[in-house]
């Protein structure tokens, strides 16, 4: 059906917005550095490119709440756990949130209760992200055209696991901001490749 291509569209592009964002945002600050300073801080509290850097994010998880929306009936298995789709929607409403409300403190720190929430929050996010991983490789692995992308959903739950423990145990490090790089390009890659998959399946 050509909704469930309009939204799957819409989850094709809240990644490539995410990663503009980033990329462009931080081009235009000379003192911002991709490997030492974490993405949140480009719309932290009186970053130079606050309201910049906030509008691509909030575009970007907006794109994204939007096709979670869809995401349980554009699966066409012929139905299934609502679990997974579920998971999804409830941390793009966290990601929208954050994008709003709790941006870090001055200069990427985290000292106010808005600065903890903003952490809090896109932890569990990322938690409920790879729980849909895991709740959509158990509903279609047994289903034949999306058995290829139940396994796929399967290791990147495993390597997003994996990144964010390696994330935080060198969360202050120089290499912090490549760290995180690096930690969110598995949830960003899988967005893209599950709003393809509605895409061609519908």
């Amino acid at each position: 059906m050509i909704i469930f291509q309009i939204l799957a569209i819409c989850g094709m592009l809240s990644p490539i917005v995410y990663t503009a964002m980033w990329i462009y945002c931080g081009s235009l600050d000379s003192d911002y550095s991709h490997i030492r300073v974490d993405i949140s801080s480009l719309f932290a509290v009186d970053a130079p490119n606050k309201r910049l850097a906030q509008s691509f994010i909030i575009l970007s998880s907006v794109l994204l709440f939007v096709f979670y929306i869809g995401l349980h009936e554009g699966i066409n298995d012929g139905g299934g756990s609502i679990v997974g789709p579920i998971l999804f929607l409830i941390s793009s409403i966290l990601g929208i949130l954050v994008a709003f409300f709790f941006p870090l403190d001055t200069g990427g720190e985290i000292k106010t209760l808005r600065g903890k929430m903003h952490i809090i929050l896109v932890a569990a996010s990322g938690i409920l992200i790879i729980a849909g991983m895991m709740a959509l490789w158990l509903r279609l692995q047994l289903i034949s055209v999306w058995s290829a992308f139940a396994i796929y959903s399967l290791i990147s739950a495993i390597v997003s696991l994996i990144l964010i423990i390696i994330s935080g145990i060198f969360a202050t490090s120089n290499y912090r901001g490549l760290l995180e790089r690096i930690g969110v390009s598995p949830y960003q890659l899988y967005y893209f490749v599950l709003s393809l998959m509605i895409f061609l399946n519908n």
